[in-house]
Order: structure tokens, then sequence, then C-alpha cells
């Protein structure tokens, strides 16, 4: 199965998770999982939030930024090629500290 996100439809989502500014979201969604593409321009931000019932993998496509992880006060450099994962039951957040978009990809496993 092809995942074309140039042909779904962007949504905007202001303040997203308690997050800064925008983030523009193309997600594929079915039962068993969450896929999206986001991206979020210089100053936005997801804010902190807990993966209560799933995971999250994110990997880095463009841009730069910092990730935080609920156990750690130190941000983690987040740059194209890198991949984070919360693991369930863990916080996270990430914040474009950059000057241009940062681009991810995320898959949010096991939804029900």
């Amino acid at each position: 199965m092809i995942i074309n996100f140039d042909s779904i439809a962007p949504k905007s989502v202001m303040n997203f998770k308690g997050g800064k500014k925008e983030v523009v979201l193309s997600i594929y969604e079915d039962d068993a999982n969450k896929i999206l593409r986001g991206v979020l321009s210089p100053g936005a931000s997801i804010g902190m939030h807990t993966h209560e019932a799933d995971s999250e993998i994110m990997y880095i496509i463009s841009g730069k930024g910092k990730l935080i992880n609920g156990d750690s006060d130190t941000p983690e450099n987040a740059a194209p090629g890198t991949c984070h994962y919360c693991p369930k039951g863990c916080s996270h957040s990430l914040i474009n500290d950059g000057e241009t978009e940062l681009v991810f990809f995320a898959v949010i496993p096991g939804r029900k």
C-alpha cells in the first residue's frame, strides 16, 4: 500500500496539544495505526503530551528543532535523519527552533 501525503488534504491545527502556533498535518488513519506528515513553522511547537494508550515514532525529514522527553530535562536535537521514539506511558514535545519549516513523519501504532 502506498500512502501519498501530497494527495491527502492537510489539516491546520493551532496550539496542538498546548503547543505554540500552527502545525499542518496530513493524516492517514485506520483501525490499527495513525500515519502522518507534519509541518511546524519556525517558532511553532507540539505541546508536552503523554501517550497513555499508544506509542509514537517520529522521523525528522527536514528542518531542525528540539525534542523534549518527559523523563529528561535536557532537550535533544532533532535534525534530518534522526528518529525519536516515545514509548507507551511516556511524554514528549517537539519544538521548531530553526529558521525554516520542520517537516516530520510519524507513526502512532496500536490504535483501536
